[in-house]
């Protein structure tokens, strides 16, 4: 392990080489002597299996014994998440924005590297491709999407609750989470399996134990969640994800609901579900292996909600600005308009209501 010395941080930065396939060498690290304690990260990286891989950086405030200091997305830019192998790769460092204070004597990272995302049960690939939404073209790149709705076990099993309404039903889906909920619940799965979280609040990082007090209890803030589109951990599918997803992706066979002309195939909706929410999978899936993407409970997507743009769009994550965030699919207590593969609906982001659950997505490698 060798060790840097750098300015205006007063810490020692530890390059740390992890010794595993793909290797990542030569890792070093200088401070800029402008006064922005920004760090210059450089290191190389090879991999006889593949050409592209997936790099993250950890941190450690206890001299290397562990690496659990959370590195805010946000402050990182260069040749992080997945980039072709090579040497001189390069990861810039905003340090000094982060907040998390930094143990000079006990500081260290490392540089580490993957050649596939371990992508947990239940996970279905959705291969990219291109649908039309009714105003546009738009094009998805390929991302892991849960084939189930999230279950309340699942939830709880992180987050600690189970505040469903619908608590009696065994493998229900999770209900009366707010889209704020959705969020924290990502990145403390994320944390929990040592992944990167996808979310940062401002300038607090990703963990949401340092988020600010009342955070997710001003449907304002919202706008104040970023999310870091490479981190390899969960985090909600964007608005034309879920919709792609839902109409059965390149194996689309153009349904009215996911997975079938017949609504009663594949969704529970308010003529059949007997004002309750049911047991995820029991439907018939879509095309992709999906079920429940009509019907059962409404899922939050990321994206705030907004007119679609005109024009052929590529990977897009919804409007800048607005008032709440998209939620699809239609649930136990919707007619059967509201659940057809096309129709969208939004809510402020403190709304939790046992109408409305969600699903998670991972990244592709």
């Amino acid at each position: 392990m060798r060790k840097i010395s750098l300015l205006f941080l007063v810490i020692i930065l530890s390059a740390t080489i992890y010794a595993v396939s793909p290797v990542v060498t030569n890792a070093t690290a200088a401070q800029r002597t402008d006064g922005s304690k920004i760090l210059d990260i450089y290191y190389d990286v090879a991999c006889s299996s593949t050409d592209s891989v997936w790099v993250s950086m950890s941190v450690s405030n206890d001299a290397g014994i562990t690496f659990t200091v959370t590195v805010t997305p946000a402050n990182l830019s260069g040749d992080t998440g997945k980039i072709h192998i090579g040497t001189g790769k390069h990861i810039v460092w905003h340090a000094g924005n982060e907040a998390t204070p930094l143990d000079g004597n006990q500081f260290a990272f490392k540089v580490q590297a993957w050649d596939s995302i371990s992508v947990p049960a239940n996970f279905v690939l959705v291969a990219g491709g291109t649908f039309n939404n009714g105003t546009s073209n738009v094009t998805v790149s390929s991302y892991y999407l849960d084939k189930y709705e999230l279950t309340q076990a699942a939830y709880q099993a992180v987050m600690g609750t189970n505040p469903s309404y619908y608590s009696s039903v065994t493998n229900g889906p999770v209900e009366q989470v707010s889209w704020f909920n959705a969020i924290e619940y990502c990145n403390k799965r994320s944390i929990s399996e040592g992944l990167t979280p996808c979310y940062s609040y401002l300038t607090y990082g990703t963990n949401p134990a340092t988020w600010p007090s009342g955070w997710n209890s001003d449907y304002n803030n919202h706008t104040n969640v970023t999310c870091s589109w490479t981190a390899n951990g969960y985090r909600l599918p964007t608005e034309a994800e879920w919709e792609f997803a839902a109409r059965g992706g390149n194996s689309t066979h153009g349904y009215t609901y996911s997975g079938s002309e017949d609504i009663n195939a594949v969704a529970w909706y308010y003529s059949n579900s007997g004002s309750t929410t049911h047991t995820v999978g029991t439907n018939t899936a879509n095309e992709l292996g999906i079920f429940d993407m009509s019907g059962n409970v409404w899922e939050w997507n990321w994206d705030i909600y907004g007119d679609y743009p005109s024009g052929a769009q590529n990977n897009p994550h919804g409007v800048v600005s607005g008032s709440a965030r998209v939620h699809r699919g239609g649930g136990w207590g919707d007619s059967a308009s509201y659940c057809v593969v096309s129709a969208r609906n939004y809510g402020d982001a403190a709304t939790s209501t046992c109408h409305i659950g969600f699903r998670c997505v991972r990244v592709s490698p």
